[in-house]
């Protein structure tokens, strides 16, 4: 289950109230922040970007690839641990409008994690440590620390522990860390 904070709205769908939740100012400051950091080649700029205009918290040697789009609303509820990557284009949301309702959610997304192009991060959702999203998949429930997980909807490929056996030979991957 998504840990969310749900907020009902009435009259209009909740988009319409959307700068009741958030000033407008800022997400124009968020937007313009976002789009330079989806087109800039230079990963500390961009890590430097986040943390001081996003306030989010993002560990140190991260990657974000091209495109990243981040939540533009709430950003700051969005944090990445150390020694990441973030594949291209993936959508990292802590917010949803819903006709009702809207929910936030933090994102916490450990160390040493791989997503994949293409992926979609719903709000309140955790990664665990050295976790693998496959490119593509909808990330809608925890994922736990070195799970390999992928697809639409997003299921378990391999544990953390089938993965450690299936890679015991690896030059690469053997002897993995605990």
């Amino acid at each position: 289950m998504r840990k969310t904070t749900r907020f009902q709205v009435e009259g209009a769908n909740s988009l319409w109230h959307v700068y009741k939740t958030v000033p407008f100012i800022k997400v124009v400051k968020n937007f313009i922040i976002i789009q330079i950091a989806r087109y800039t080649p230079f990963l500390g700029v961009k890590n430097w970007l986040y943390r001081k205009f996003l306030r989010m918290k993002v560990g140190e040697k991260t990657s974000f690839a091209l495109m990243v789009m981040l939540d533009v609303m709430f950003p700051e509820k969005i944090s990445v641990g150390n020694n990441t990557v973030i594949g291209y284009n993936t959508t990292i949301l802590a917010h949803e409008y819903l006709i009702k309702e809207y929910r936030l959610g933090e994102v916490q997304i450990g160390n040493e994690v791989m997503i994949g192009a293409n992926t979609t991060i719903l709000p309140g959702i955790s990664i665990g440590d050295r976790a693998i999203v496959s490119a593509g998949t909808l990330v809608h429930k925890d994922v736990p620390a070195g799970a390999f997980v992928g697809g639409n909807p997003m299921r378990i490929i391999y544990t953390k522990e089938e993965l450690e056996k299936r890679w015991e030979n690896d030059p690469i991957y053997g002897n993995p860390r605990s």
